[in-house]
């Protein structure tokens, strides 16, 4: 089965704990602190894999999550670093955020990858906090949360030429003669339901992907029949393969036909007008295709190379493969949209004030948030009275009483972030 569209969840490791420990050695009372950090969660990467030319593997599978980082330990010993995650996926993949619609990046290469999210960082041991003045810190701080994404990935196949033509021109006949492509073959319209590759191989040392792009017709980049659902593998193709029935079977008018689909291609696309087209006047084994072929010749002969072929009876076909693989030297790869690189903001310190954003509650409550309090606070070991006052004293650095003095806040008042919840007293104090 072909798929090539997937929704997936993600999940980065969450970090280690750091540990809160003391040394415990003969003939030393007062051992000091030795509690060692947390490890590292796992990411999630990203990786090409050349054997892969679906999606099918994330229609059953949907989740992903990385191994969290181990906890700290005494000794001054590190937790271990959560194992990666990698996820295989064919090359052409394209993955982008469902949440902001930015694409994040295009898989092309092989053993390419990519980190969709890192895991957090592990939680610091309380040996990180020793001080002259606290020579011996009782808590320890929390390991990062991983990160959580909901990703699209969207797979545009990776050809070298694309073979377009309305259905039941011989496009599947044509692949499966000059490859070890096996399509299903008969004569009715859109027997080919998915894409199909294969490899031509020209001479010795050269060779080429082509890809069979199910039958297009009037209407198809607004998803008419098959539409736009395949229309978009033929954006990563460097030539377009353009099949038409110069037999004139089923009645077909083989210029009319060549019209028509460059007219869903371009409303489709603009760029694919900009792409190298051939045509392959196929059946030219019929016996009314020799008038055809002169009348196309006539018409499009001046602007595009044309090659009278039998799909049938292998006519033709070899010089055709051949031009096809001189070109392929020359052309380029196709870019299709570049990532957006992620914007770097650097804050000065008098804009610190404006990560807080307090808020009042339906009880009445001051609600605290703001993204440097969240960090901090999912770091904090809510269990533990002095990481907590820690915290708070945090807090009252970033300006957080002046600006609760500012919203009106009395004494006794009810403050809340996050699961924290304490009542404001005016000398600063839980």
């Amino acid at each position: 089965m072909f798929v090539d569209r997937a929704i997936i969840q993600i999940k980065s490791g969450d970090g280690g704990n750091g540990m809160t420990s003391f040394r415990r050695e003969k003939y030393v009372p007062m051992g000091g602190p030795d509690g060692g950090d947390g490890g590292k969660g796992g990411d999630i990467i990203f990786k090409v894999d050349e054997g892969l030319n679906t999606l099918l593997d994330f229609k059953y599978n949907r989740q992903f999550k990385a191994e969290r980082g181990e906890n700290g330990k005494p000794k001054n010993m590190y937790g271990r670093k959560g194992a990666d995650t990698y996820i295989l996926v064919p090359p052409g993949t394209m993955i982008y955020d469902t949440e902001t619609e930015q694409l994040l990046t295009d898989l092309t290469y092989k053993d390419e990858e990519f980190v969709a999210a890192k895991g957090g960082r592990g939680g610091r041991g309380n040996v990180r906090f020793k001080t002259n003045q606290d020579k011996a810190p009782r808590f320890s701080e929390m390991g990062e949360p991983g990160v959580s994404k909901e990703l699209r990935l969207e797979l545009k196949l990776l050809a070298d030429v694309g073979l377009v033509g309305y259905p039941n021109v011989g496009k599947s006949t044509l692949i499966s003669r000059v490859s070890e492509a096996k399509p299903k073959i008969a004569n009715y319209h859109f027997t080919t339901l998915t894409p199909n590759l294969g490899v031509v191989r020209v001479g010795e040392d050269q060779s080429f992907v082509m890809a069979d792009i199910p039958g297009l017709i009037e209407g198809a980049h607004q998803g008419v029949g098959l539409g736009d659902e395949f229309l978009r593998h033929i954006e990563r193709t460097r030539v377009i393969l353009h099949v038409l029935d110069t037999g004139g079977s089923e009645g077909r008018e083989p210029i009319e036909d060549f019209y028509k689909i460059n007219h869903e291609l371009k409303n489709y696309s603009e760029k694919l007008t900009e792409r190298v087209q051939i045509i392959a006047a196929n059946k030219i084994d019929i016996p009314d295709a020799k008038a055809n072929l002169e009348r196309l010749q006539t018409e499009l002969g001046d602007q595009y190379e044309i090659y009278p072929i039998s799909a049938v009876t292998g006519d033709g076909i070899k010089p055709l493969m051949f031009r096809l693989a001189e070109m392929l030297k020359e052309l380029p790869h196709p870019i299709l949209v570049e990532p957006e690189e992620e914007q770097v903001v650097i804050r000065p310190d008098f804009m610190i004030e404006q990560e807080l954003v307090i808020n009042r509650d339906d009880d009445g409550a001051y609600v605290v948030e703001g993204s440097k309090v969240e960090e901090k606070l999912v770091r904090t070991d809510l269990n533990n009275e002095v990481a907590v006052s820690r915290f708070l004293r945090y807090l009252r650095g970033m300006g957080l009483y002046d600006l609760l003095r500012e919203k009106g806040i009395q004494e006794e008042d009810i403050v809340r972030i996050g699961p924290l919840e304490f009542e404001f007293i005016e000398d600063g104090k839980i």
